[in-house]
Protein backbone atom coordinates (compact mmCIF):
# COMPACT_ATOMS: atom_id res chain seq x y z
CA UNK A 1 0.00 0.00 0.00
CA UNK A 2 1.21 3.45 -1.19
CA UNK A 3 1.13 6.30 1.14
CA UNK A 4 1.79 9.78 -0.23
CA UNK A 5 1.88 13.90 0.49
CA UNK A 6 -1.21 14.46 -2.20
CA UNK A 7 -0.40 18.81 -1.19
CA UNK A 8 1.17 21.31 1.16
CA UNK A 9 -0.98 24.43 2.65
CA UNK A 10 0.91 27.82 3.63
CA UNK A 11 -0.17 30.80 5.91
CA UNK A 12 2.00 33.38 5.93
CA UNK A 13 1.24 36.87 8.06
CA UNK A 14 1.02 39.79 6.10
CA UNK A 15 3.46 41.68 8.07
CA UNK A 16 7.20 41.33 7.94
CA UNK A 17 10.00 42.85 9.99
CA UNK A 18 13.44 43.10 8.32
CA UNK A 19 16.71 42.99 10.75
CA UNK A 20 16.96 46.53 10.38
CA UNK A 21 13.91 47.54 12.15
CA UNK A 22 14.89 44.91 14.78
CA UNK A 23 18.03 46.06 15.52
CA UNK A 24 16.72 49.62 15.79
CA UNK A 25 14.29 48.65 18.38
CA UNK A 26 16.44 46.53 20.75
CA UNK A 27 19.47 49.06 20.36
CA UNK A 28 16.12 51.61 21.64
CA UNK A 29 15.32 48.99 24.46
CA UNK A 30 19.54 48.66 25.16
CA UNK A 31 19.33 52.24 25.77
CA UNK A 32 16.36 52.57 28.07
CA UNK A 33 17.60 49.57 29.96
CA UNK A 34 20.91 50.97 30.31
CA UNK A 35 19.49 54.63 31.41
CA UNK A 36 17.58 52.93 34.03
CA UNK A 37 19.89 50.63 35.56
CA UNK A 38 23.07 52.63 35.30
CA UNK A 39 23.62 52.72 38.77
CA UNK A 40 23.72 49.09 39.42
CA UNK A 41 25.59 48.99 36.08
CA UNK A 42 28.00 51.12 37.45
CA UNK A 43 28.45 49.25 40.69
CA UNK A 44 28.74 45.71 39.03
CA UNK A 45 25.75 44.37 39.93
CA UNK A 46 24.22 44.53 36.10
CA UNK A 47 25.83 44.08 32.43
CA UNK A 48 25.28 46.87 30.19
CA UNK A 49 23.24 45.83 26.91
CA UNK A 50 25.34 46.11 23.57
CA UNK A 51 23.96 46.79 20.59
CA UNK A 52 22.81 44.56 17.97
CA UNK A 53 23.46 44.93 14.09
CA UNK A 54 21.90 43.67 11.24
CA UNK A 55 25.42 42.36 9.70
CA UNK A 56 25.80 40.16 13.21
CA UNK A 57 22.50 38.60 12.63
CA UNK A 58 22.81 37.42 9.36
CA UNK A 59 26.82 36.05 9.63
CA UNK A 60 25.01 34.25 12.94
CA UNK A 61 21.62 32.89 10.93
CA UNK A 62 21.55 33.55 7.64
CA UNK A 63 18.60 35.89 8.51
CA UNK A 64 17.37 38.91 6.76
CA UNK A 65 13.62 39.09 7.78
CA UNK A 66 10.52 37.22 9.56
CA UNK A 67 6.98 37.25 8.90
CA UNK A 68 5.58 38.22 11.87
CA UNK A 69 1.38 38.12 13.53
CA UNK A 70 2.10 41.68 15.47
CA UNK A 71 4.86 43.76 13.80
CA UNK A 72 3.89 46.88 16.03
CA UNK A 73 4.23 44.80 19.69
CA UNK A 74 7.78 43.78 18.98
CA UNK A 75 8.90 46.80 17.49
CA UNK A 76 7.89 48.83 20.80
CA UNK A 77 11.06 49.28 23.06
CA UNK A 78 8.88 49.67 25.75
CA UNK A 79 6.84 46.14 25.43
CA UNK A 80 9.47 43.98 23.22
CA UNK A 81 6.60 41.11 22.48
CA UNK A 82 3.59 40.72 20.41
CA UNK A 83 0.29 42.45 20.90
CA UNK A 84 -2.60 40.34 20.61
CA UNK A 85 -6.39 40.76 21.80
CA UNK A 86 -7.89 38.61 24.39
CA UNK A 87 -10.40 36.23 22.31
CA UNK A 88 -13.98 35.15 23.68
CA UNK A 89 -13.89 31.37 23.94
CA UNK A 90 -16.72 30.82 21.45
CA UNK A 91 -14.48 32.81 18.98
CA UNK A 92 -11.96 30.89 16.73
CA UNK A 93 -8.04 30.75 18.40
CA UNK A 94 -4.96 32.52 16.37
CA UNK A 95 -3.49 29.17 16.11
CA UNK A 96 -6.54 27.83 14.96
CA UNK A 97 -7.38 30.63 12.44
CA UNK A 98 -4.12 30.50 10.91
CA UNK A 99 -4.29 26.16 10.89
CA UNK A 100 -7.39 26.81 9.06
CA UNK A 101 -6.12 29.07 6.19
CA UNK A 102 -3.15 26.53 5.82
CA UNK A 103 -5.84 23.40 5.83
CA UNK A 104 -7.53 24.84 3.07
CA UNK A 105 -4.86 25.57 0.94
CA UNK A 106 -3.48 21.81 1.70
CA UNK A 107 -6.95 20.68 0.82
CA UNK A 108 -7.69 22.65 -2.45
CA UNK A 109 -3.86 21.50 -3.53
CA UNK A 110 -4.60 18.19 -2.93
CA UNK A 111 -7.55 17.94 -4.35
CA UNK A 112 -9.17 16.47 -1.64
CA UNK A 113 -12.94 17.46 0.12
CA UNK A 114 -13.55 18.02 3.79
CA UNK A 115 -15.58 15.05 3.85
CA UNK A 116 -12.12 12.39 2.69
CA UNK A 117 -10.50 13.44 5.51
CA UNK A 118 -10.53 10.86 8.54
CA UNK A 119 -8.48 12.82 11.17
CA UNK A 120 -6.53 15.80 11.88
CA UNK A 121 -3.15 16.59 14.00
CA UNK A 122 -1.58 19.94 15.04
CA UNK A 123 1.68 19.35 15.41
CA UNK A 124 3.93 22.28 16.76
CA UNK A 125 6.36 23.59 19.22
CA UNK A 126 4.12 25.41 21.27
CA UNK A 127 0.19 25.21 21.89
CA UNK A 128 -1.33 28.42 23.56
CA UNK A 129 -3.66 26.24 25.77
CA UNK A 130 -3.66 23.04 27.34
CA UNK A 131 -7.53 22.29 26.59
CA UNK A 132 -9.20 21.95 24.72
CA UNK A 133 -7.05 20.41 22.08
CA UNK A 134 -6.51 23.14 19.45
CA UNK A 135 -6.36 20.63 16.64
CA UNK A 136 -9.84 19.63 17.63
CA UNK A 137 -11.20 23.07 17.40
CA UNK A 138 -9.53 22.89 13.82
CA UNK A 139 -11.52 19.73 13.15
CA UNK A 140 -14.55 21.75 14.49
CA UNK A 141 -13.92 24.82 12.30
CA UNK A 142 -12.93 22.45 8.99
CA UNK A 143 -15.98 20.24 9.69
CA UNK A 144 -13.67 16.96 9.80
CA UNK A 145 -15.39 14.05 11.34
CA UNK A 146 -13.26 11.06 12.90
CA UNK A 147 -10.76 12.58 15.67
CA UNK A 148 -7.71 14.87 15.83
CA UNK A 149 -5.46 15.47 18.39
CA UNK A 150 -1.96 17.94 19.64
CA UNK A 151 1.59 17.07 19.52
CA UNK A 152 4.91 18.70 20.70
CA UNK A 153 7.97 17.66 19.69
CA UNK A 154 9.55 21.13 19.33
CA UNK A 155 10.93 21.66 15.92
CA UNK A 156 10.88 17.87 14.71
CA UNK A 157 6.95 18.09 15.66
CA UNK A 158 5.90 17.98 11.65
CA UNK A 159 7.98 15.02 10.55
CA UNK A 160 6.83 13.44 13.77
CA UNK A 161 3.51 14.33 13.17
CA UNK A 162 3.41 12.98 9.51
CA UNK A 163 5.00 9.77 10.83
CA UNK A 164 2.09 9.44 12.98
CA UNK A 165 -0.59 10.29 9.35
CA UNK A 166 1.84 7.85 7.83
CA UNK A 167 1.14 4.90 10.88
CA UNK A 168 -2.69 5.94 11.46
CA UNK A 169 -3.13 4.79 7.68
CA UNK A 170 -1.03 1.60 7.53
CA UNK A 171 -2.53 0.55 11.04
CA UNK A 172 -6.11 1.10 8.84
CA UNK A 173 -7.36 4.04 11.35
CA UNK A 174 -7.85 6.53 8.89
CA UNK A 175 -7.27 6.92 4.95
CA UNK A 176 -6.75 10.80 4.68
CA UNK A 177 -5.18 12.71 7.72
CA UNK A 178 -4.48 16.37 7.67
CA UNK A 179 -1.05 17.15 9.32
CA UNK A 180 -1.51 21.23 10.43
CA UNK A 181 2.10 23.39 11.90
CA UNK A 182 0.39 26.58 13.61
CA UNK A 183 4.33 28.34 14.56
CA UNK A 184 3.65 31.53 16.34
CA UNK A 185 6.88 31.48 17.35
CA UNK A 186 7.52 34.88 18.28
CA UNK A 187 5.15 34.82 21.14
CA UNK A 188 7.92 32.60 23.27
CA UNK A 189 10.73 34.30 21.92
CA UNK A 190 12.78 36.95 24.51
CA UNK A 191 13.08 40.43 22.06
CA UNK A 192 15.82 41.61 25.11
CA UNK A 193 17.72 39.08 24.43
CA UNK A 194 20.72 40.12 22.05
CA UNK A 195 21.80 36.31 21.60
CA UNK A 196 18.73 35.25 20.35
CA UNK A 197 16.11 38.38 19.53
CA UNK A 198 16.01 37.96 15.71
CA UNK A 199 15.92 33.84 15.60
CA UNK A 200 11.65 33.25 15.01
CA UNK A 201 9.19 34.19 12.77
CA UNK A 202 5.68 33.24 12.45
CA UNK A 203 3.57 30.89 10.00
CA UNK A 204 1.35 28.09 9.54
CA UNK A 205 1.99 24.50 6.94
CA UNK A 206 -0.01 22.17 6.59
CA UNK A 207 0.17 18.75 5.03
CA UNK A 208 -2.22 16.18 3.60
CA UNK A 209 -1.42 12.52 4.06
CA UNK A 210 -3.57 9.88 2.33
CA UNK A 211 -3.16 6.14 0.48
CA UNK A 212 -5.61 7.35 -2.24
CA UNK A 213 -3.07 8.21 -4.64
CA UNK A 214 -5.16 10.58 -7.67
CA UNK A 215 -3.47 9.11 -10.89
CA UNK A 216 -4.75 12.42 -12.76
CA UNK A 217 -2.21 14.31 -10.36
CA UNK A 218 1.32 13.79 -9.49
CA UNK A 219 1.83 13.44 -5.55
CA UNK A 220 4.72 12.56 -3.35
CA UNK A 221 4.99 8.81 -2.66
CA UNK A 222 6.81 8.43 1.19
CA UNK A 223 9.08 5.75 0.67
CA UNK A 224 10.02 5.54 4.70
CA UNK A 225 10.31 7.81 8.06
CA UNK A 226 12.84 7.45 10.45
CA UNK A 227 12.91 9.75 13.94
CA UNK A 228 15.52 9.61 17.21
CA UNK A 229 15.32 11.77 20.45
CA UNK A 230 18.02 12.39 22.78
CA UNK A 231 17.52 14.36 25.96
CA UNK A 232 18.70 17.93 26.01
CA UNK A 233 18.31 20.98 27.90
CA UNK A 234 20.77 22.93 25.62
CA UNK A 235 16.99 24.29 24.03
CA UNK A 236 14.70 25.18 26.50
CA UNK A 237 11.10 26.68 27.60
CA UNK A 238 10.15 26.57 30.86
CA UNK A 239 7.04 28.36 30.81
CA UNK A 240 3.76 25.51 31.85
CA UNK A 241 1.31 24.97 34.02
CA UNK A 242 3.35 24.44 37.03
CA UNK A 243 5.32 28.03 36.91
CA UNK A 244 2.81 29.76 38.95
CA UNK A 245 2.31 27.36 41.45
CA UNK A 246 6.38 27.47 42.23
CA UNK A 247 5.32 31.67 43.24
CA UNK A 248 7.57 32.71 39.38
CA UNK A 249 7.60 35.54 37.66
CA UNK A 250 5.82 34.69 34.32
CA UNK A 251 7.16 37.08 32.37
CA UNK A 252 11.26 36.34 33.35
CA UNK A 253 13.43 34.89 30.83
CA UNK A 254 13.24 31.97 32.38
CA UNK A 255 9.90 31.02 30.65
CA UNK A 256 10.76 32.05 27.25
CA UNK A 257 13.19 30.40 24.89
CA UNK A 258 16.72 29.90 25.18
CA UNK A 259 19.33 28.08 23.86
CA UNK A 260 22.77 26.69 24.28
CA UNK A 261 23.93 27.82 20.33
CA UNK A 262 27.50 26.79 19.98
CA UNK A 263 26.62 23.35 21.82
CA UNK A 264 23.21 23.00 20.15
CA UNK A 265 25.28 22.93 16.61
CA UNK A 266 28.03 20.85 17.59
CA UNK A 267 25.38 18.33 18.88
CA UNK A 268 22.92 18.49 16.52
CA UNK A 269 24.96 18.51 13.46
CA UNK A 270 26.30 15.08 13.35
CA UNK A 271 23.43 13.57 15.18
CA UNK A 272 21.14 14.88 12.11
CA UNK A 273 23.83 13.67 9.66
CA UNK A 274 24.13 10.48 11.07
CA UNK A 275 20.54 9.87 11.04
CA UNK A 276 19.88 10.86 7.43
CA UNK A 277 22.82 8.65 6.22
CA UNK A 278 21.28 5.93 7.87
CA UNK A 279 18.29 6.20 7.03
CA UNK A 280 18.91 6.23 3.19
CA UNK A 281 21.51 3.17 4.23
CA UNK A 282 18.40 1.11 5.52
CA UNK A 283 16.63 1.94 2.33
CA UNK A 284 19.18 0.62 -0.19
CA UNK A 285 19.49 4.55 -1.05
CA UNK A 286 22.86 6.77 -1.40
CA UNK A 287 22.99 10.19 -0.79
CA UNK A 288 23.88 10.24 -4.55
CA UNK A 289 20.31 9.36 -5.64
CA UNK A 290 18.70 12.48 -3.65
CA UNK A 291 17.73 15.42 -5.04
CA UNK A 292 17.33 17.61 -2.50
CA UNK A 293 17.18 17.99 1.17
CA UNK A 294 14.43 19.92 2.86
CA UNK A 295 16.02 20.71 5.91
CA UNK A 296 14.79 22.41 9.09
CA UNK A 297 15.30 26.33 8.76
CA UNK A 298 17.07 26.70 11.53
CA UNK A 299 20.53 28.41 10.66
CA UNK A 300 22.40 28.49 7.35
CA UNK A 301 25.82 27.04 8.53
CA UNK A 302 24.26 24.50 10.33
CA UNK A 303 22.37 23.31 7.48
CA UNK A 304 25.10 23.55 5.09
CA UNK A 305 27.56 21.92 7.03
CA UNK A 306 24.88 18.77 7.36
CA UNK A 307 24.35 18.90 3.55
CA UNK A 308 28.35 19.14 3.15
CA UNK A 309 28.69 16.28 5.55
CA UNK A 310 26.26 14.18 3.39
CA UNK A 311 27.72 15.22 0.05
CA UNK A 312 30.86 15.36 0.63
CA UNK A 313 31.35 18.67 -1.18
CA UNK A 314 29.29 22.05 -0.38
CA UNK A 315 25.70 21.60 -1.08
CA UNK A 316 24.32 24.03 -4.10
CA UNK A 317 21.00 26.09 -3.45
CA UNK A 318 19.32 23.33 -5.46
CA UNK A 319 20.16 20.33 -3.42
CA UNK A 320 19.55 22.32 -0.31
CA UNK A 321 17.05 25.57 -0.56
CA UNK A 322 16.65 27.74 1.68
CA UNK A 323 13.95 29.87 2.65
CA UNK A 324 15.42 30.72 6.12
CA UNK A 325 16.36 33.99 5.14
CA UNK A 326 13.20 35.86 4.35
CA UNK A 327 11.51 33.27 7.05
CA UNK A 328 14.08 33.36 9.94
CA UNK A 329 13.00 30.08 12.03
CA UNK A 330 9.85 28.62 11.76
CA UNK A 331 10.36 25.77 14.28
CA UNK A 332 8.74 22.84 13.08
CA UNK A 333 6.84 24.56 9.47
CA UNK A 334 10.68 25.58 7.94
CA UNK A 335 11.48 22.24 6.24
CA UNK A 336 7.45 22.19 5.09
CA UNK A 337 7.78 25.62 3.82
CA UNK A 338 10.48 24.82 1.88
CA UNK A 339 9.23 21.28 0.79
CA UNK A 340 6.05 23.61 -0.03
CA UNK A 341 8.02 25.88 -2.44
CA UNK A 342 10.62 23.58 -3.96
CA UNK A 343 9.12 20.57 -5.04
CA UNK A 344 7.17 21.64 -8.16
CA UNK A 345 10.27 20.69 -10.13
CA UNK A 346 10.53 17.03 -9.60
CA UNK A 347 9.83 14.79 -12.07
CA UNK A 348 8.59 11.17 -11.78
CA UNK A 349 11.14 9.29 -10.13
CA UNK A 350 13.26 11.64 -8.45
CA UNK A 351 13.74 11.52 -4.23
CA UNK A 352 13.91 13.85 -1.46
CA UNK A 353 14.39 13.59 2.02
CA UNK A 354 12.78 15.91 4.46
CA UNK A 355 14.40 16.49 7.74
CA UNK A 356 13.54 18.72 10.90
CA UNK A 357 15.53 18.98 13.84
CA UNK A 358 15.29 20.68 17.18
CA UNK A 359 15.01 21.05 20.62
CA UNK A 360 14.48 17.66 22.92
CA UNK A 361 16.83 16.60 20.69
CA UNK A 362 15.03 15.29 18.20
CA UNK A 363 15.32 14.54 14.16
CA UNK A 364 12.49 13.37 12.32
CA UNK A 365 13.34 12.16 8.30
CA UNK A 366 10.96 11.49 5.50
CA UNK A 367 12.32 10.03 2.10
CA UNK A 368 9.30 10.75 0.06
CA UNK A 369 9.43 9.92 -4.29
CA UNK A 370 7.49 11.58 -6.87
CA UNK A 371 5.15 9.59 -8.21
Amino acid sequence: MGIYIAGTGLFTPNESISNEELVKSYNAYADLFNQQNKEAIEKGDLEELTYSSADFIYKASGIESRYVLSKEGILDPQRMKPKFEKRKDNEPSIQAEIAIKASKEALKNANIEIDQVDGLICACSNLQRAYPAVSIEVQQELGIQGYAYDMNVACSSATFGMQNAVNDIKAGVAETILVVNPEICTAHLNFKDRDGHFIFGDVCTAVVITKVNDSSKENFEVLDTKLKTSFSNNIRNNFGFISKNEDLDLYSDDQLFKQEGRKVFKQVVPMVEELIANHLKENNLLVSDIKRLWLHQANLSMNSLIAKRLLGRDPNEDEMPTVLNRYANTSSAGSIIAFHKYSEDFRKGDLGVICSFGAGYSVGSIIVQKT
